[in-house]
């Protein structure tokens, strides 16, 4: 897959890059049964009462329904879609089970239409192929990682991301995940094998705040263009800096651990994150 660049015949187009769609998706409507409709809240809760900013309006969208489980073990299923879904940055692909069934999962890299999936402690790893950490070989790179066994994929999801199986010391694998942290991860959770599709997805460039506004994403004020009373940061004679980065309740932005020091899985991270 590619990007489209454009001509600059208007300001929204000159420095607008997007995903090239042909040849790369391979459906042009979603498999109906996998769907349901998506409410969109614009940030206010049940009451009625806003609670996240600069959220509202965009297109409206149905939600795919991803198996981030893989629990048919053992049962073979045909890659028979990459789809696009307008809920994340990477693609999904529509299986059809030998025994009927379908299922949506996220597209790794290099799957194609036609190609063979099985998920289990008994599938070869390979890519597309879900199975426990326990079973695949040091050094694979994977993406869509259990946290807990049973919890189903809450890791490397997005995009372009995957994350390295380094060692395994005694119930633990040890996984280097996509922000640079090593962890341990008991050898019993699931991964799938391979990289997440759509790599391009980072080079993109909207071009225009319209497209933000699709997205449901509304315009953000700025801290420093605000008064005193609305943020830490508000206030001053002419242009003021607005002092130390801080967000609208005081917390400094930049720099300041928020962790809780006690918290019981920091056992687990061998090494935090790269800044």
């Amino acid at each position: 897959m590619a990007v489209r660049k454009f001509k600059p015949t208007t300001p929204g187009q000159r420095h607008k890059v997007i995903g090239v769609f042909k040849g790369a998706i391979t459906a042009k409507a979603p498999e109906k049964s996998l769907t349901v409709g998506k409410k969109s809240t614009g940030g206010r809760n049940s009451e009625g009462h806003l609670t996240t900013r600069y959220l509202g309006g965009g297109h409206k969208r149905k939600y795919r329904i991803i198996d981030f489980k893989r629990t048919k073990y053992g049962v073979p299923a045909v890659v028979k879609a990459i789809e696009y879904d307008p809920n994340r940055s990477a693609r999904i692909a529509l299986l059809y089970y030998v025994d009927g069934a379908k299922a949506y999962i996220i597209a790794p890299n290099g799957l194609e239409v036609g190609a063979t999936v099985v998920s289990g402690p008994d599938a070869a790893p390979e890519v597309g192929n879900a199975l426990p950490l326990s079973k695949i070989p040091v050094g694979t790179v994977v993406h869509n990682i259990e946290l807990r066994p049973g919890q189903g994929a809450f890791m490397a999801r997005s995009a372009g991301t995957f994350a390295q199986l380094v060692s395994r010391e005694g119930d633990y694998a040890i996984v280097k995940l996509p922000s640079g942290e090593t962890r341990k991860i008991l050898s019993a959770c699931m991964a799938t094998v391979g990289v997440v599709g759509n790599a391009e997805h980072s080079l993109e460039r909207s071009g225009k705040a319209g497209r933000s506004r699709w997205l449901g994403r509304r315009p953000h004020n700025r801290g420093v263009v605000m008064n005193p009373v609305d943020h830490p940061m508000g206030g001053g004679e002419g242009r003021a800096s607005g002092g130390h980065p801080r967000s609208r309740k005081g917390l400094y932005s930049k720099g300041l651990k928020t962790r809780s020091p006690k918290k019981t899985s920091s056992k687990y991270i061998i090494e935090r994150r790269k800044k």
